[in-house]
């Protein structure tokens, strides 16, 4: 029987193993979703059907992430945190080995529906996790670190998929993803702690996402993810095509190389300076996707382009943990639950604006062409800058003072 609560913790020190099970448990996941956009040639032989029906691989998987992890949150919030994380990443293995071992179309669309509501359940969880056990002022950083693995899969998850349809079955892909998720379970399972759901009092059990919404900060916090989402979904889908436009066609590979390694440098930036600077890297990371979006859309001189997508990747890699650390601090000042609620939502409409950006993208690339998409994608980051400026006092504080975790006021108990 193991019993972990902020107390326990110690105060000057992140608990880095844990920490990188839970990215590495997010990696794996987050990777999974845009894989079959590398994959699709292999998939389409193999099932028997169009590229175009192949993708939709893509779109039910973060389809069912959307639809299922508020509603998947709220019911599994009295069950302990790391039993619920065990299950829904064994029922992902159990679905990406489904998609691989059966391949009838209707079955792979069936495991990736599978695959993503288990997926969502998963980022649902991880962040509060990370946050519980962190120690007191440092919540930031380790939400940083446990979900450094969605900007870095979605860096890979295309040139990954590409790589391996170039050399391997389509198929051997699914099933590696199978074989490490086996591996980051054993690994939670042995070297995470578990802590407290913190969803005891009836005031937690009360957290429903319409009074999430509710409390001030939040739901300005939700439209900036809703609107940089579906911006940088919008141009990342269809940026093979729009590189090809412009004569760097051949250069995909190495142009989303130089995207992921200008991510990286994002993400270490963040998480080093996320609790005490949200505001200014908040700001920044959308001034960065604007001032690259906007070279882009003048279809400039190469190495202008190179440069743009560099930006771009800066702009964009710390954003997935600057909005996983913004959401539950807004609405931590109702309760620790309120806080699995807003990153229940947050998941949520990020999978619901990654949907719709490639939607938004590819209508745009057929009636108008390659040079709107990085001018529609810019529109909408301008809004989000825009929000980001104006809600300066709960949303985007420029002082960013710890808010006391309020399940240290009741009882903690959880099972390892």
């Amino acid at each position: 029987m193991t019993s972990t609560t902020r107390s326990e913790q110690t105060q000057t020190r992140l608990p880095w193993l844990p920490l990188l099970a839970l990215s590495t448990a997010v990696f794996i996941t987050a990777l999974t979703e845009t894989l079959p956009a590398g994959l699709l040639p292999g998939m389409s032989a193999t099932l028997g059907v169009s590229a175009a029906m192949s993708g939709q691989a893509v779109t039910v998987y973060a389809a069912g992430t959307a639809l299922t992890a508020i509603p998947l949150a709220r019911a599994t919030a009295p069950f302990n945190r790391k039993t619920v994380l065990l299950w829904s990443m064994a029922i992902f293995a159990v679905a990406n080995t489904l998609t691989a071992l059966i391949p009838i179309y209707t079955i792979m669309l069936a495991g990736r529906v599978i695959a993503g509501i288990a997926a969502g359940l998963a980022w649902a969880v991880l962040a509060g996790y990370a946050r519980r056990l962190a120690p007191a002022g440092l919540e930031g950083r380790a939400i940083a670190i446990a979900m450094t693995g969605i900007p870095v899969a979605l860096a890979l998850g295309v040139p990954a998929g590409t790589f391996i349809g170039q050399h391997l079955d389509w198929r051997a892909a699914f099933l590696a993803i199978t074989v490490a998720a086996i591996g980051v379970i054993i690994w939670i399972a042995g070297g995470v702690p578990a802590v407290s759901n913190g969803a005891q009092d009836d005031a937690a059990r009360a957290a429903t996402a319409r009074a999430t919404l509710a409390i001030p900060g939040v739901l300005p916090i939700m439209a900036v993810v809703l609107l940089y989402v579906l911006g940088h979904t919008i141009v990342y889908s269809y940026i093979a095509p729009y590189l090809e436009a412009v004569g760097l066609g051949s250069q995909v590979d190495l142009i989303l190389l130089v995207f992921g390694a200008a991510s990286l440098v994002s993400i270490w930036l963040t998480g080093r300076y996320v609790d005490t600077r949200l505001r200014a890297l908040a700001l920044a990371a959308s001034i960065l996707f604007v001032i690259a979006g906007t070279v882009l859309a003048t279809n400039s001189a190469p190495i202008l382009i190179w440069i743009a997508i560099a930006i771009w990747g800066l702009g964009w890699g710390g954003i997935p943990s600057l909005l996983q650390t913004a959401a539950p601090r807004a609405a931590l000042v109702h309760s620790p639950a309120a806080a699995d609620t807003a990153q229940a939502i947050l998941v949520t409409l990020w999978n619901a604006a990654m949907a719709l950006g490639g939607l938004v993208g590819g209508i745009i690339l057929a009636g108008i062409g390659t040079t709107a998409i990085p001018i529609a994608a810019t529109s909408f980051v301008v809004l989000s800058l825009l929000i980001i400026a104006v809600a300066r006092r709960h949303a985007f504080p420029s002082r960013t003072p710890y808010v006391a975790d309020m399940s240290e006021m009741t009882h903690e108990q959880s099972t390892h």
